[in-house]
């Protein structure tokens, strides 16, 4: 028996799940409240007693999104194509996107930065040999400002140089990496992921108090949000030994964000519809901190409105909304209160995917009508895995992210298979997955599909 004990210090809750390698089997899962605010290691330890562990464990590892998880301010040149760029190298690397500016930085911008609770800025801007102005520019209010987060260079690399000088004479700590669009609508940003990885584990992590905690697990791996997307793409494109399960989605409704991945390379499915725009990422993440349960809330009601809980058959909106943002920790039991949260939980799915999927658009060209799609196209995918509180507790939540008539551009899955996290075992296998690829493969398959 080969025993590996593997951690998620959550925003709210520290989950331990214990599985055996050899049998490729779940033994043991508790969980308890993370305790960042006073020592980190009294949740994990209030959990850990709560195991049950028939053998010595061999291999620790850990993820985390404690301490409010990983905030990145993004900054480019133009908001729709390095910005955007940035922004998705971020998200990639589990960090939550808070803030985001383009072009020029002014005062009060450097300002508003410098007061927030960002934890790494990443600088892009501009393709290769193209744009210097603006990143130089922004390099240098940054530089006057004495940023004292991390700063990661990712934009024209022919302004490295002259960026660097600058950062070194006001002892800003930067790190360098490949730039996120080297050519126009050209994504490029595997490097810039590792770079905010890296400052994650040797930075972030002792800022923020969960470095203490390596003396109980092997180490700190990465952002919990970037090993589940690690273990999805696992999961659905395989290894060079074992076949994945193809394009799939992944929908996790959390007390402040309402989470989607998409794994797929979402090209246009029908004949005549013609890409255009910054291209996509096989696997891409999209955070959407106005849409949650608890904590997101009030923003939750000012995106929607009360005309999309109409839907429902409820009008009493607004008491509830400012119930559940006073009362986080609350969970319903009567028929009513459950139907408001099933209600919350679907226009969240909702409108979530409207901003993750792919749309297209006629137009007329010299040649006829044409069509073009920005975006992924997910009609053809094959896998929707739902995770999360209210999704188990909850039926047909998850049906809310496939196509329909009042949508009709979006380019949402129409004949997908939809399976719900039941155990809770995606973020701990996923996390498995880092290390050992094939038996989280099969262990994936094995508790995610054999509960659909």
């Amino acid at each position: 028996m080969k025993l590996v004990l593997l951690t998620d210090f959550g925003s709210t809750y520290t989950k331990l799940t214990l599985v055996d390698l050899d049998n490729e089997s779940v033994i043991s899962t508790a969980q308890s409240t993370t305790t960042v605010s006073t020592n980190i290691i009294d949740g994990y330890r209030k959990a850990y007693d709560d195991l049950e562990i028939p053998d010595e464990i061999v291999e620790k590892l850990a993820c985390s999104s404690a301490a409010g998880g990983l905030v990145v301010t993004a900054i480019g040149l133009v908001k729709k194509l390095t910005v955007e760029a940035a922004k998705r190298a971020a998200l990639g690397a589990g960090a939550k996107v808070e803030y985001a500016y383009s072009n020029f930085l002014t005062v009060d911008e450097v300002e508003e930065i410098k007061t927030s609770d960002t934890d790494i800025i990443l600088l892009a801007g501009g393709t290769d040999g193209g744009n210097s102005d603006s990143i130089l520019h922004n390099a240098k209010m940054l530089a006057e400002a004495k940023i004292k987060v991390p700063v990661v260079l990712a934009g024209n690399k022919q302004t490295l140089n002259e960026i660097e000088n600058m950062f070194l004479s006001n002892n800003i700590y930067y790190e360098k990496a490949e730039n996120v669009m080297p050519e126009i609508n050209k994504l490029n940003v595997e490097s810039a992921k590792e770079v905010i990885r890296k400052i994650f584990i040797e930075k972030i992590t002792l800022a923020k108090g969960i470095k203490q905690a390596e003396e109980l697990v092997d180490n700190v791996i990465m952002p919990t949000p970037a090993a589940v997307l690690y273990g999805l793409t696992i999961l659905s494109q395989g290894t060079k030994n074992q076949r994945g399960i193809g394009d799939l989605l992944c929908i996790d409704i959390g007390g402040a964000t309402t989470d989607i991945h998409s794994i797929g390379l979402g090209l246009p499915s029908k004949a005549g519809v013609v890409f255009q725009g910054l291209e996509e990422p096989l696997s891409k993440r999209t955070v959407e901190g106005d849409l949650g349960m608890r904590y997101s809330a009030n923003a939750m009601f000012e995106s929607v409105g009360s005309l999309a809980f109409e839907k429902y058959g409820i009008t009493d909106v607004e008491k509830q909304i400012t119930f559940r943002r006073s009362n986080t920790e609350y969970i319903p039991t009567d028929d009513d209160e459950i139907a408001f949260d099933k209600a919350m939980a679907s226009i969240c799915v909702d409108e979530a995917m409207s901003r993750h999927v792919g749309k297209v658009e006629n137009v007329y060209s010299p040649m006829g009508m044409m069509y073009l799609q920005t975006g992924k196209d997910l009609s053809d995918v094959k896998y929707i895995i739902g995770t999360g509180g209210v999704v188990v507790n909850s039926d047909g939540v998850i049906d809310k992210s496939l196509f329909n008539k009042e949508k009709i551009t979006e380019l949402r899955p129409s004949k997908s298979e939809i399976v719900i996290d039941k155990m809770y075992v995606l973020s701990s296998l996923s996390l498995l997955s880092v290390r050992h690829p094939e038996k989280a493969l099969r262990m994936m398959k094995k508790y995610l599909l054999q509960e659909k």
